[in-house]
């Protein structure tokens, strides 16, 4: 290259790099879309295999104990050739049951997902913040807003984070519709008072649809989430919302692509994350409803030039 061509390339490459980048813009790794795998899983590699056939680059955590060291290599070597990660330890308990002697079984039994998402190198081991409501243990009760169940929020995560002191993997509150994190601000007010690098984020944004203004605004909403807690997301749900017309608010999940969800700004933020971030499909009616969530997410992710894997 002549000096002069190099000094203009140059000048020119400068230039573009002082030009902000579109929010949202669709640029960076490819995203992973995962979800249920419809195969037993009592053979890692024939498990693995399926989730790949079925067209997912993430995956669920498989049954699999902390105790048995033979599992859990077996399955971080079947995901690893398969060119999947799993996304999630799920541990769906109360840790704030009203009942004493349950809060501290779940405790204890979330504390444990930690430490088996350590050994096998998934992205987070995730719960909800609970409830002091006992039946359903995730329900709305009044304690819920309070200062004490902040405070246990708080102390339950650190706890957590603590025993297991993990360096691979995250623990992370889902996001919910009524209960702390149901907000940016609420998540934002966790991390910092957690103060824990191991706390990360788990993004649900239709968990985050409580109010007509964000039912019809979810790219508005979207933006604000990757906005703000970007760099701290670690696992993505995904479903859908429609509105069934009542005399109150109702909204009911539904296949993705199908509601008020604006994918087309999720996977582009998605892709424009530092990390690679699965975006895990969850509570569809069968088989049938996983590969047409698949297939939709798939299409807009085309029609947004975002590479999916």
């Amino acid at each position: 290259m002549k000096r002069r061509d190099f000094l203009r390339f140059g000048a020119a490459a400068a230039a573009s790099a002082l030009v902000p980048r579109v929010r949202g813009a669709a640029a960076g790794h490819p995203v992973r879309i995962g979800g249920l795998v419809f195969a037993s899983d009592e053979d890692p590699q024939l498990w693995a295999r399926s989730a790949r056939q079925f067209g997912y680059g993430a995956v669920y955590v498989p049954d699999c104990s902390l105790a048995d060291r033979v599992r859990i290599d077996a399955v971080r070597k079947a995901v690893a050739e398969q060119n999947l990660v799993i996304a999630e330890v799920g541990r769906w308990v109360n840790l704030l049951d009203p009942r004493p002697e349950e809060a501290k079984k779940n405790l204890d039994y979330v504390t444990e997902g930690l430490a088996l998402a350590e050994e096998l190198g998934a992205c987070c081991c995730v719960d909800i913040a609970g409830s002091f409501r006992a039946d359903p243990w995730y329900g709305p009760d009044p304690r819920n807003n309070t200062p004490e169940y902040f405070d246990r929020a708080v102390e339950n995560a650190r706890k957590i984070i603590d025993a297991v002191k993990p360096t691979r993997t995250k623990f992370a509150y889902e996001m919910s519709g009524w209960n702390c994190p149901c907000s940016v601000d609420d998540y934002l007010r966790l991390i910092e008072a957690i103060d824990r690098p191991q706390f990360g984020v788990h993004l649900d944004i239709c968990n985050l649809v409580n109010s007509p203004r964000k039912f019809w605004g979810t790219a508005a909403l979207a933006n604000d989430v990757f906005d703000r807690l970007g760099g701290k997301i670690v696992s993505c749900h995904a479903k859908d919302l429609r509105w069934e017309p009542e005399m109150n608010i109702h909204f009911v999940e539904c296949v993705c692509g199908e509601g008020s969800v604006d994918w087309g700004t999720m996977l582009r933020r998605l892709t424009a994350l530092p990390a690679d971030v699965p975006l895990m499909i969850e509570h569809m009616r069968g088989e049938g409803e996983y590969r047409q969530s698949l297939e939709n997410l798939k299409r807009i992710a085309g029609e947004n030039s975002v590479e999916v894997f």
